[in-house]
């Protein structure tokens, strides 16, 4: 069974809701508590992100849902514990619905992205999921990419929970993604086809003198530099643990269901355009409009798309024994709402920045 890991992005907010550049302070805490991580084992522990607004925590691998989301929760409260003793909470939303000016961390490699990119690397306090699965090779791991293309708009509607930007409503459910997709390597790409043909554009890519390294490949889906994995990158970092887990257990079903059957059945393979628009419509409506249908490419109801995917992947999810746990869980997403709508849910109530804030720090910890 293939195994799955999640990277999570936080901020790092006060108790009026505010974002607190103390990520060196909580790194160091995290350190002096879980020593030094091994650079042969993934995940498990906290890590600096681009801002000192945030933090990054990462699951280990793991073949079952429990334990991914047993995984999921040790870490955001291990994170939040280091984060106490530097006077701030985490919050797993994936831009602050308080206005902020970004600080960057104290990083070579960061400054330098900071004077190249400007603007874009100034606005760049983001937070999103990056869900890993593992693959045989790299031959393989080209195939899932491929394969995830037409699918990534839906796992960006699940976990859409970005709805404020510089302290207002952006009208949209992932403005994360908006701001993120300003990069120049963000976003959809056209079809491989193989791993020559990937690490040529990758190389093409870095030697254009447009980006710094291979580290900023910042496609919704690549394969990873450090791991024999798939790096999924599209989703916001989800409010509740468990939509995390989901959003696994479907990369993971994704991932099976490419390597098994490929796109039987499937229409051919969209262009590069038409996945982005799928992904901006994704991006504006989230759960609570129409999408752009995964197979015919038209208008059809969040729900309907939603259902495509899982019909999609029934066949691997039963065979990895996820299938009754995503169903219980995607109908407990629905009936609740995802990120974007529970914090435009709270804002309807009256909750103002610190009030929102502490409802988010008590939904991360789930």
């Amino acid at each position: 069974m293939r195994t799955i890991g999640v990277e999570e992005e936080f901020l790092l907010v006060s108790e009026d809701g505010s974002p607190r550049a103390v990520a060196a302070a909580v790194l160091q805490h995290a350190s002096s508590e879980d020593g030094d991580p091994d650079p042969e084992t993934p995940g498990g522990n906290l890590e600096k992100e681009f801002a000192q607004e945030q933090v990054e925590i990462s699951t280990r691998p793991c073949a079952d849902l429990p334990s991914l989301l047993e995984e999921v929760r040790a870490g955001r409260w291990r994170a939040d514990s280091s984060a106490q003793h530097a006077g701030a909470r985490i919050a797993a939303l994936a831009t602050s619905p308080k206005d902020v000016e970004p600080t960057v961390v104290v990083n070579r490699r960061a400054q330098d992205i900071a004077e190249e990119f400007a603007q874009t690397a100034r606005d760049q306090l983001t937070c999103g999921c990056h869900v890993h699965v593992s693959v045989d090779d790299d031959e393989e791991g080209v195939r899932v990419v491929d394969h995830l293309r037409r699918w990534n708009p839906v796992l960006l509607a699940l976990s859409t929970n970005s709805p404020f930007w510089r302290g207002d409503d952006s009208g949209y459910q992932s403005f994360r993604s908006q701001v993120w997709g300003r990069w120049p390597t963000a976003g959809a790409t056209a079809p491989f086809g193989d791993a020559a043909t990937y690490r040529s554009t990758v190389r093409s890519l870095v030697e254009s003198g447009t980006i710094l390294d291979t580290g900023m490949i910042y496609f919704d889906a690549r394969l990873s530099a450090h791991y024999p994995t798939v790096e999924v990158r599209v989703a916001d970092v989800c409010l509740d643990p468990e939509d995390a887990v989901l959003l696994g257990a479907l990369v993971r079903g994704l991932a099976d269901t490419a390597v098994e059957r490929g796109d039987e059945g499937l229409p051919p393979q969209p262009r590069a355009e038409e996945v982005r628009v799928a992904g901006w419509r994704a991006a504006r409506s989230g759960l609570t409009g129409d999408l752009v249908s995964p197979t015919t490419g038209r208008p059809v109801a969040a729900g309907t798309a939603v259902d495509e995917l899982v019909r999609h992947v029934t066949p691997a999810l039963e065979r990895n024994g996820d299938l009754t746990w995503v169903r219980e869980h995607l109908e407990a997403l629905l009936r609740r709402g995802n990120g974007a709508q529970q914090q435009r849910r709270w804002r309807q109530e009256g909750a103002d920045d610190a009030e929102l804030a502490r409802r988010a720090v008590r939904a991360t910890l789930g």
